[in-house]
């Protein structure tokens, strides 16, 4: 049977603090023996090709 996972407000902070700005992304949280031991985040940046076009076009413009 699993141990129950151990949280204490340390980690509630660390969590908070990648979780926190984060636009597109995940957070992973990995657990050992009912103890958290890692955070990995990863961050995803979106672009809207016809703003990009729209920006282009007005600094070809000047």
């Amino acid at each position: 049977m699993a141990k129950p996972l151990e949280i204490d407000e340390a980690w509630i902070d660390r969590i908070a603090d990648q979780v926190n700005g984060l636009e597109y992304g995940s957070v992973l949280i990995t657990v050992h023996d009912g103890r958290i031991v890692q955070i990995d985040r990863t961050e995803r940046k979106r672009y809207d090709a016809a703003a990009l076009t729209r920006q282009e076009n007005s600094a070809s413009a000047k």
